[in-house]
C-alpha cells in the first residue's frame, strides 16, 4: 500500500478515523434526540386529534366562533346597559343637606326643618317645613344648577350649602 493515499497526508490516518468516528457518535446523540422530540410531539398530535377528523375540528372552530360573536353581543348590550343606568344614576337626587331648627323661639323644640335635595348638575330642591302651633307649613324652592331664582332664609341657604358640600353636615342649627 504504498500508493496509498493515506501514506501522503502528513499525518497518522488514524486520527482521522477517530475524528469520523467522534462525528459519527455526535450525530447518533442529535438523530436519538430528534427522535424523542418528534415522539413527544406525535403524542401531543395524537392527543388533541383523538376521535375528531376534519370535519368535527371545523364545526369545534365554527362552534367557538359563534360563541365569541355572541359574547361580543352581549358584552355591546352590558355596556348600553351601564350607560343607561349611568345616565339614570345622575337624574337622580345624589346630594342632601338638611338643618332642623326651631322656627319660633320658645315654641317647643327643633321641630322646623330645611331640606336641599340635588342631582349630578346641583339641581333640585329646597323644602323648608316650618311647624307652629297653627299648623305646619310647607314651602319649596327650585334650584338650578346651585342657584335659586327666589331669596332663600338662613336654614334654606345652610341646607342648600350642605347639599353643595360647602359646609359640614350639622343638623341642627346654631
Amino acid at each position: 500500500m504504498e500508493g496509498s493515499i493515506l501514506n501522503n497526508l502528513g499525518f497518522d490516518p488514524v486520527y482521522l478515523i477517530i475524528a469520523q468516528s467522534a462525528i459519527t457518535l455526535i450525530l447518533l446523540v442529535v438523530v436519538i434526540v430528534c427522535i424523542v422530540k418528534i415522539k413527544k410531539l406525535y403524542r401531543r398530535y395524537d392527543y388533541f386529534m383523538r376521535g375528531k377528523d376534519a370535519e368535527s375540528m371545523e364545526e369545534m372552530i365554527i362552534k367557538q366562533m359563534e360563541d365569541i360573536i355572541d359574547l361580543k353581543s352581549q358584552d355591546r348590550a352590558n355596556k348600553d346597559s351601564i350607560r343607561t343606568a349611568n345616565k339614570n344614576s345622575r337624574a337622580s337626587f345624589q346630594k342632601m343637606g338638611i338643618v332642623k331648627y326651631n322656627a319660633f323661639k320658645g315654641m317647643g323644640g327643633n321641630l322646623s326643618f330645611a331640606l336641599a335635595l340635588l342631582d349630578y348638575t346641583n339641581t333640585g330642591f329646597v323644602i323648608n317645613s316650618v311647624h307652629s302651633r297653627e299648623g305646619c307649613y310647607l314651602y319649596i324652592k327650585d334650584v338650578d344648577r346651585g342657584q335659586t331664582d327666589v331669596a332663600l332664609g338662613n336654614e334654606e341657604k345652610m341646607a342648600l350649602e350642605q347639599a353643595l358640600g360647602y359646609k359640614e353636615k350639622n343638623i341642627a342649627a346654631q
